[in-house]
């Protein structure tokens, strides 16, 4: 149930077998949700944490002519309100783009664990920190770089964040999102994704074969989009902390 959560924290923290096994035996249950459908909508004070388990879905806001903003996207093995506990109502809603396999981990579930098994409290805690992170790479990213850049960059978080949870290869990953949504997440109309995709596309920086993306030069596209990934904190650092 938690193989794509734990497998993006293992080159940063060593989990025991006991550790494994409390997240394995936990009371959670599944639930698959269809596409463009709310898991949880703004407003609500849900009693479980969710965690995606398959598919792609996104935090979102909408505007009072009904615009949606795309805050961030979720791909399986990311929690989507986890500080839900804390701060009560969510401020924003957690919507699926695609069919989603999504876990439901019972507050009271997750307290017990936590308490009981520090390294995990301790690899949550990581998790709402990455979050943090990824926001205020968007917020640089969507606010002072030019439209070819912003495409290129999400590109570029796919593969790595796709790779740290298995779903890429070195240069090629599916992903089955409409040019309405990329243009919702980057501040662009449809019609300038559409064009800023072509620019990409003609530099051969990007290839697409149906929902199949594929980058020739992986190191010329993160060049071309300014990408540094090390807000995602998924590589092993050599002062990385240790979980015991």
């Amino acid at each position: 149930m938690f193989r794509s959560f734990l497998r993006k924290f293992e080159p940063r923290f060593s989990l025991s077998d006991a550790d494994r096994d409390a997240l394995e035996q936990a009371n959670v249950h599944g639930r698959f949700v269809g596409p463009r459908t709310d898991i949880v909508s703004e407003g609500d004070v849900p009693d479980h944490l969710h965690i995606i388990r398959s598919g792609l879905a996104c935090r979102c806001k909408f505007l009072p002519d009904g615009t949606r903003v795309i805050l961030a996207f979720l791909i399986p093995g990311d929690v989507c309100d986890l500080n839900v506990p804390v701060i009560g109502a969510l401020d924003h809603s957690i919507a699926t783009l695609t069919l989603c396999e999504v876990a439901r981990v019972p507050h009271d579930v997750l307290g017990r664990l936590t308490a009981s098994y520090p390294s995990l409290d301790h690899v949550l805690r990581c998790a709402a920190l990455v979050d943090e992170a990824i926001l205020r790479e968007w917020l640089l990213v969507v606010g002072h770089r030019p439209a070819d850049r912003r495409l290129a960059h999400v590109f570029c978080e796919f593969l790595v964040r796709f790779q740290s949870v298995g779903l890429a290869t070195a240069n090629r990953y599916e992903l089955p999102l409409t040019q309405v949504d990329l243009s919702d997440a980057l501040g662009l109309s449809p019609v300038h994704v559409n064009r800023t995709l072509g620019s990409l596309k003609r530099r051969r920086l990007v290839t697409l074969e149906g929902k199949q993306v594929a980058i020739p030069d992986v190191e010329a596209l993160k060049d071309f989009a300014m990408f540094d990934p090390a807000y995602l904190h998924l590589a092993p650092e050599t002062n990385a902390p240790r979980v015991a």
